[in-house]
């Protein structure tokens, strides 16, 4: 009779978890980060996929552009093909889920048809975290990409809305990627996430990249003849370019000091950092520690 009194109340417990539309502590979590361009949610969220694929949690990419007029030398069809094989590899390397939409590079609005697809992914993923930019920022696809989110961000949950995919029992946590971007307001580093040990991983994964990190970007700011040829060396040039991106502040430190202590914090050299939106789900102390399970306190 105890052991069916101790069934009954586990499967109570787990009735309550569901009706609440939330997991229970320990649950797997579920985090889809939403960019405009191939290579856009390395840079933000690289370290933090690397770190929650490790522990066994599901992380998607997604591209809602398929980069299509990133390069200066090709475009199209032939350059948009590549940058999907780039992803996918970088999505392989970090070990990860990756999508790539075919809307065209410096073409994305915040159309009803593209916020039924971003409400079909969030769903579609059973989103705990939905990542994206902040809608201040100076690439057009950025900001607008960020306003698809912020417009999908409530009708997750609106079952008429996209009746064909059905609706979040809950409403995920909206986060904006840090950017150096710094009116109408600067990024405010909610959570900050020390990533030293999976750097390599995150350089691994923008180093698949090849025609945005070693073509592309070096050429819009006029660093391409410093590109080495050879492999090693040009990847050991990518970590000195892109390095400096993720030193921590005296902002970010404290921070860090709130989600790993000050002891641990003083320590760390690297971190991505996150700002929560005022969108979705508001989430207290516990829950940001159960859907970042690396906080350890």
């Amino acid at each position: 009779m105890k052991k069916l009194s101790l069934i009954l109340i586990g499967g109570l417990l787990s009735l309550t978890g569901w009706a609440q539309g939330r997991n229970v502590a320990g649950d797997p979590v579920k985090v889809i980060v939403i960019g405009a361009h191939p290579d856009d949610c390395e840079l933000g969220a690289g370290g933090l996929a690397a770190l929650y694929a490790a522990e066994g949690h599901s992380v998607k990419f997604v591209s809602l552009t398929n980069g299509d007029k990133g390069h200066q030398e090709s475009g199209g069809g032939p350059l948009a093909r590549r940058r999907h094989e780039e992803a996918m590899e970088s999505g392989r390397r970090l070990g990860i889920s990756y999508e790539i939409l075919d809307n065209h590079d410096g073409e994305l609005f915040p159309t009803l048809e593209n916020r039924l697809e971003v409400i079909r992914m969030i769903r579609e993923w059973d989103a705990d975290v939905v990542i994206s930019h902040r809608p201040n920022d100076y690439h057009p696809d950025h900001r607008n990409a960020a306003i698809l989110v912020q417009d999908a961000s409530y009708m997750v949950i609106v079952p008429n809305m996209l009746s064909s995919v059905p609706p979040l029992k809950k409403n995920p946590v909206f986060l904006y990627m840090r950017d150096r971007f710094q009116r109408p307001n600067p990024h405010r580093p909610d959570i900050a996430v020390d990533i030293a040990t999976v750097f390599p991983k995150k350089l691994d994964a923008l180093d698949a990249h090849v025609s945005q990190f070693y073509e592309w970007l070096p050429w819009t700011s006029g660093k391409l003849g410093q590109v080495p040829s050879g492999k090693k060396e040009r990847k050991e040039w990518l970590e000195s370019w892109v390095a400096p991106r993720y030193n921590v502040n005296d902002e970010i430190r404290q921070t860090l000091s709130k989600w790993y202590g000050a002891g641990k914090s003083s320590a760390v050299k690297m971190a991505e950092t996150f700002e929560i939106t005022e969108y979705g789900s508001q989430p207290d102390e516990a829950e940001v520690r159960r859907l970042f399970p690396m906080l350890k306190k």
